[in-house]
Parts: structure tokens; C-alpha cells; sequence
């Protein structure tokens, strides 16, 4: 990836890059939709993710090229999205105006070349990926210090304010807090990171349904919206609630008279889901693997019954893949309504049972999955 980006950088613009950095995409391992319901969630960063190279330039412009999508030429006085095939550069040049909004100077413009070996619209946070990667590069282009945390906060508030998404810190907190062979836990209440060493001998297989997601222009929007307008109602009975994921499952139950149907069915969706993520934490401290499976097949149940973000594609690579020997769990993983479905497997699941798989969803949609064998691995950094 390091050379790929340089290779493309010096190419494009004629010398090598000032600086590089790498963020990894992620997993949601458990959590769904919890993030900006203040909840809690599990992640893991992946090895794959997104190189960005960076370098000054003698004018006030920014010049943006990557591998796939169109190139693009911002003026650093005048930050603003893009649309059409330039939008991916969004992500960058939003980062950038955080940066400047949080006391980063820059005296001039750059260039920023991006590689990527993340599938993209499988659902493991290409975006976040690029934030994070855009942050450290220009940071340290342009002498700017932050911690992790800030890191994932700044790739939040340009998702949120200058792409127009509105999630939570889930995708930029593991990028930035990812650490080899363990999960990331993120208590998003209070921002609060943490970490949880992978069970020996376990691994992640990703099989992503190649029905993209384009969140933006889905029904995330919609399901945020009726997260807050349950909240709300809940909140008649509940005053002292701030966020959904400070009602337990009892008051739920309690107040499910109250409800609009569907409202009820969302916020089941993320209290449960939120109560299964201290499930998993005191399984995995247990050693307790099959417990582990079971919430993340209940999770992914609670995505198709109760929250309405899978689809069928999805539902059918979970279901098959809980079937398999060697899988301990498998659910979607991301925002849903299209990506990726995670299995959690031990060592004996094989290449030739994840071909199988993908052969039977062959044959009953008519398209390929494509497979991802990957690892728990670190956050983002300088190279």
C-alpha cells in the first residue's frame, strides 16, 4: 500500500510525498446502530484499509487524486462538497476543514493521493478509513498535535457536518484505537475507549453481498430520525433518559404501550442490542464462545425483524453461514441496507466452506459474494 500511494502520488504530481499514513477499516463486531444512541460497541480495526500520501504545494489549492473516482481541485479559502464522481473527496477535504476549524494553520494548499485495499461498500468503513489517514497525514504535514481520540472526532464532525452522515463515533474510534488481535470497546455515552484481546484461535471471515450501500442517500437517515422521536416517547415516562440505551429491556417492555409500533420495534432493536453487547464482554471474559455466537446471531435477527436494516442478500449469507461447522456466530456488519456479513469462526473454518457458501448465494441470486479472510490489526498511524 505504501508504495502503490507513492507510486500514485509521484506520478500525478510529479514528487515524492512529505507524508504518509494508514488507517484501518473496521468491523462491528456487536453494535448496531447503538453509537449515536449512546450505547455501547464493539469493533475490530482490520489490516485492510486506506493509505493516503501527502505534500505541500506553493499555492492555495488542494488537488485530491484516487484510484477510482475522478480527480479533484479544491481552493483551501472556499472548502465545499463535491458532487458527482468527485464526492469521494468529500471525506478528505471535510477532514481538512475540521482541522482548520480545530487550530490546525496551513500556510498553503497540498496535494493528497489516496490508495485503498478496502472493499469498498462492504460495509467496514472505507470512510472512516480515509478520515482517519487524511488527519494524520496533514497533521503532520502542517504541525498540528492530537491525541486518538481527537482524531476520531474530528473524522466524526466532518462525516456528521460536511458529508451530511450522521453516525456515531463506532467507524473513527476503532480506526483510531485498533489494536493487533484485539477488540475495541467504545462506551459512546462517554467516549471512553478500550480494549479486549480476541479470543486465541478465532477469525474473522467478511463475505460481502456486492449489493453496495450508499448511506447517505438510504435509510439511515430515517432510522436516526426514529431512534430520536422514540427516545422521545419514552422519555414521557422516562424523563431522566437522555438516550435510548440508558432504558433497560424492562422499562421497555413497560412503556410498550406507548409506542408507536414501529418506534417500539427500533428502540427494541437498539436496547436489546445494547444488552447483548455486555453479553458478548462477559462471554468473551468467560471464554465462552458459543455465547458469543448466539448474540451475534440474535443481533443479526434483531437487524431483520426489528430494525429493518438488512436485506435479503444479507439474511441469507448470515443464516447459511450459522449453519456451517466451525461458525460460532455471523451477522451484518455496518450500517446494513446492502455491505457485508461478518462470520466469527475458529481455525478449522475453511477457504472450501467459505467457497461453498458463496456458491449457494450464487446460485439463488444469480451475482457473486466475494470473501475476506482478515485480522484483528492496529489503528491508524504515520509510515
Amino acid at each position: 500500500m505504501k508504495s502503490k500511494v507513492t507510486h500514485l502520488f509521484t506520478s500525478t504530481f510529479g514528487e515524492v510525498p512529505a507524508r504518509l499514513a494508514f488507517a484501518p477499516g473496521r468491523i462491528e463486531f456487536i453494535g448496531n446502530h447503538t453509537d449515536y444512541n449512546g450505547g455501547l460497541v464493539m469493533g475490530a480495526a482490520t489490516t485492510e484499509g486506506i493509505t493516503v500520501a501527502t505534500g505541500k504545494r506553493d499555492d492555495r489549492e488542494i488537488h485530491l487524486v484516487c484510484e477510482r473516482g475522478d480527480p479533484v481541485t479544491a481552493h483551501l479559502d472556499r472548502l465545499e462538497p463535491a458532487d458527482g464522481d468527485g464526492s469521494w473527496s468529500n471525506y478528505p477535504i471535510g477532514v481538512t476543514k475540521v482541522l482548520l476549524e480545530s487550530g490546525m494553520t496551513m500556510d498553503c494548499g497540498c496535494n493528497i493521493a489516496v490508495s485503498s485495499d478496502l472493499p469498498i461498500g462492504a460495509g467496514m468503513s472505507s470512510s472512516a478509513a480515509i478520515e482517519l489517514a487524511t488527519a494524520y497525514a496533514l497533521a503532520a504535514l502542517f504541525g498540528f498535535e492530537a491525541g486518538k481520540a481527537d482524531f476520531a472526532r474530528i473524522g466524526r464532525k466532518a462525516e456528521n457536518e460536511f458529508v451530511g452522515m450522521p453516525c456515531g463515533i463506532l467507524d473513527q474510534g476503532v480506526s483510531a484505537f485498533g489494536l493487533a488481535d484485539h477488540l475495541v470497546r467504545i462506551d459512546c455515552a462517554t467516549e471512553e475507549f478500550g480494549t479486549t484481546p480476541m479470543p486465541k484461535g478465532t477469525h474473522f471471515w467478511i463475505f460481502n453481498s456486492n449489493k453496495k450501500h450508499a448511506l447517505v442517500d438510504s435509510a439511515y437517515a430515517d432510522r436516526h430520525k426514529e431512534c430520536h422521536d422514540a427516545l422521545a416517547q419514552l422519555q414521557v415516562r422516562y424523563p431522566q433518559a437522555k438516550t435510548l440505551s440508558e432504558i433497560s429491556p424492562e422499562q421497555l417492555e413497560a412503556a410498550k404501550e406507548d409506542l408507536d409500533g414501529l418506534l417500539y420495534r427500533r428502540a427494541c432493536h437498539i436496547i436489546g442490542e445494547n444488552a447483548r453487547v455486555i453479553a458478548v464482554q462477559e462471554a468473551l471474559a468467560a471464554g465462552d464462545l458459543a455465547a458469543v455466537g448466539a448474540a451475534l446471531t440474535a443481533s443479526h435477527e434483531s437487524s431483520r425483524v426489528n430494525f429493518e436494516n438488512s436485506i435479503p442478500e444479507l439474511d441469507f449469507l448470515a443464516q447459511t453461514l450459522s449453519n456451517e461447522n466451525n461458525v460460532y456466530g455471523a451477522r451484518l456488519t455496518g450500517g446494513g441496507f446492502g455491505g457485508a456479513v461478518m462470520a466469527f469462526t475458529s481455525a478449522a473454518f475453511s477457504l472450501n466452506q467459505a467457497r461453498a457458501v458463496t456458491r449457494a448465494y450464487s446460485n439463488k441470486f444469480g451475482f457473486e459474494a466475494t470473501i475476506l479472510h482478515t485480522q484483528a490489526g492496529p489503528g491508524a498511524t504515520l509510515l
